[in-house]
């Protein structure tokens, strides 16, 4: 659909993507209704910021009858499928949408698309450095947006066909999604979201969609380290690269690290892009990240010098990985953006430091299990906080006779937490708040989560 004149659009969620997508259907002539089931005095911000355009509010909960006479149902990230208007809107067979699908249709520039359980943050922030370094003397523009930042629907009637845009992409969004980017990435799928997804198995089904729906021209890269995201190699009708930490199998072409620098190896050829002294990210999972920027780059037809250039001065994301100060001699770091026990157990093995970890939030029914023993190996001391204290607390069990020994402290909250990893801490620490669970028991986002941690370690005194 791209002619949106006088037709009825549903949106459920008034989250940012369903607020963009809000403004941009009404601008091109809709008729649109948000749907919530928060409370008008809950969303006071939220409606102030449409009220310079016509949309209805229909508020307090989610109303069947919502759906007579829509055109389209389109879905805010978070939204699940299995919510009951959504199924009886497919029992009526009303196609449903999100803002990167309807974005999609109306972008007139390349697109690459990047997603993955961990890292697609980073990969797609460093994705957009490096394109912002080619195109400086490039009469087009990089626009950088998607699940990060703003939805770029918000700035779709400005592009050009010369421009690039470059989206961080959610399970969420692919759910709803039959079309998909120039360029696709999947970095890696293990367990996440599975309180959303309900099985590993539907997870994994919305990730490939962002490879299934490709065009015959399109390209897809895809993380062969990791077995979820190898085992979709064959699912793009386009060409398929890899990036890893050892060369590609032959045949197969893709980045690799070699001594003091990352390769880009087809069958032609080994080509230098990036050295290894320019890259201050910590961690093997930031160095995944960097090798997948690279092979991306790389296909999309950037420079070396740009990909050097971009990582000299990068030094992370916010939330993830964050040097927040040093205190005491113990260095504490905020990767609140962390929200599932396998994105933890990388965050863990970036130090070599005595490690205080802080563990928590809401649970997404994801397994502890393998978590527990890397803790047992490598953390001295643990401190829980929020809804999920307790079943990391079963799921790792205190110590063991004859084995490395570590503490549990248990708090209600964040910044109890603070205060316990503070008690504990040791010069030469590492304190590392790397939750595993999400902020929604105690914050509205974890960037909230991660601002709020810092605000109570500078406070330390």
């Amino acid at each position: 659909m791209t002619n949106w004149h006088n037709k009825n659009i549903l949106i459920i969620g008034a989250a940012r993507q369903g607020l963009a997508l809000a403004r941009y259907l009404t601008k091109h002539g809709a008729k649109v209704t948000i749907n919530d089931k928060r409370m008008p005095h809950e969303l006071q911000e939220e409606q102030d910021s449409l009220k310079d355009i016509e949309v209805e509010w229909m508020l307090g909960a989610h109303f069947s009858s919502l759906l007579k006479g829509k055109h389209l149902v389109c879905l805010s990230g978070g939204i699940p499928l299995n919510l009951p208007i959504v199924r009886d809107a497919q029992r009526r067979k009303i196609p449903l949408s999100n803002d990167t699908q309807i974005f999609l249709e109306a972008v007139p520039c390349q697109t690459i698309g990047i997603t993955g359980s961990a890292g697609k943050t980073t990969t797609t922030t460093l994705v957009g450095r490096m394109a912002k370094e080619v195109y400086k003397k490039s009469k087009g523009k990089v626009w950088v947006g998607g699940n990060i930042g703003d939805p770029l629907i918000n700035y779709v009637d400005e592009m050009k066909k010369d421009d690039l845009a470059i989206l961080e992409i959610s399970s969420f969004q692919l759910d709803q999604m039959s079309l998909s980017t120039d360029i696709a990435a999947v970095l890696n799928v293990t367990p996440n979201h599975l309180d959303r997804h309900g099985t590993m198995e539907a997870y994994t089904a919305a990730k490939a969609r962002l490879l299934k729906n490709q065009k015959r021209g399109s390209i897809a890269i895809i993380g062969r380290d990791d077995e979820g995201a190898s085992a979709m190699r064959s699912l793009s009708p386009g060409k398929t690269l890899t990036f890893g930490s050892k060369p590609s199998r032959a045949g197969e072409a893709g980045t690799y690290p070699l001594d003091d620098y990352i390769y880009f190896r087809d069958d032609r050829m080994d080509v230098p892009l990036i050295s290894a002294e320019a890259i201050h990210l910590r961690g093997e999972h930031n160095y995944l990240n960097v090798l997948a920027a690279a092979a991306i780059g790389f296909v999309a037809g950037f420079s070396p010098k740009a990909m050097d250039a971009a990582l000299k001065d990068f030094y992370g994301v916010e939330h993830r990985l964050e040097l927040v100060r040093e205190y005491k001699g113990a260095a504490w770091y905020n990767d609140s953006s962390c929200s599932a026990p396998q994105r933890v157990m990388a965050a863990v093995r970036a130090f070599d430091e005595p490690i205080v970890l802080m563990l928590g939030g809401r649970d997404k029914k994801l397994p502890w299990g393998k978590l527990a023993e890397l803790i047992r190996q490598r953390v001295d001391h643990v401190v829980l906080f929020g809804e999920a204290a307790q079943k990391i607390a079963t799921a790792m069990g205190g110590s063991r006779a004859n084995e490395r020994p570590y503490t549990i402290s248990h708090c209600i909250g964040l910044e109890d937490a603070v205060k316990a990893a503070e008690s504990v801490a040791e010069a030469g620490d590492v304190i590392l708040l790397s939750p595993g669970g999400t902020s929604f028991d105690e914050f509205k986002d974890f960037a909230e989560r991660g601002e709020s941690f810092r605000k109570w370690v500078q406070e330390l005194s």
